[in-house]
């Protein structure tokens, strides 16, 4: 387990106050994951934090939007975005983002479940997302908790993203549950 990981770890609802600190950590995330994938050749947290603010207000613009917070010692690591789709009994995850000090630390599980306890609740049946195709670590997350493409969704107009569909019943394979190592599923 990384230094980053040894303080306890808890999901509570985000606030406004709560803005500042998500849209750093995403800023965080884009370019490390940026660094991944184009060593050499991206661009550092200063230059995405501007598109995460925008991310962030937009996703949380809507009036039933909902953000979860994931805290590490009193410090935001993780947040999760959703609200309502046009879809009747169908909720969208606009956001889950986790500083990249925390990722493999079980921070986008908990998140990732206390968004699905929350959409049970709220008696949601299904739950859509878009993913940026080519980031196969976030597709990878997903698929190991059972989001499946969606085939009612056309590609994004820039062809960047795929849509992504998870039923929420209580099936035979809970997509809540953590990924058995042995299948090759990692956390975010």
């Amino acid at each position: 387990m990384t230094p980053a990981a040894t303080g306890a770890l808890t999901v509570r609802a985000g606030g406004a106050g709560d803005l500042g600190p998500v849209v750093a950590l995403h800023a965080r995330a884009r370019a490390a994951y940026d660094r991944a994938r184009h060593p050499g050749d991206a661009p550092g947290p200063d230059t995405h934090r501007p598109a995460a603010d925008r991310d962030w207000r937009h996703a949380l613009a809507g009036p039933d939007a909902r953000m979860l917070c994931a805290e590490r010692d009193g410090t935001v690591v993780g947040a999760a975005c959703h609200g309502p789709a046009a879809a009747p009994g169908t909720v969208t995850l606009h956001q889950l983002q986790v500083d990249p000090a925390h990722w493999g630390t079980g921070v986008g599980h908990a998140l990732h479940t206390a968004c699905l306890r929350a959409w049970r609740a709220a008696g949601h049946t299904a739950a859509t997302l878009d993913v940026v195709w080519h980031n196969r670590r976030a597709r990878a997350f997903y698929t190991a908790r059972g989001w499946r493409p969606d085939p009612s969704r056309g590609a994004a107009p820039d062809a960047t993203h795929i849509g992504l569909a998870l039923l929420l019943d209580d099936g035979a394979r809970r997509p809540d549950a953590r990924p058995d190592a042995r299948s090759g599923g990692r956390n975010r």
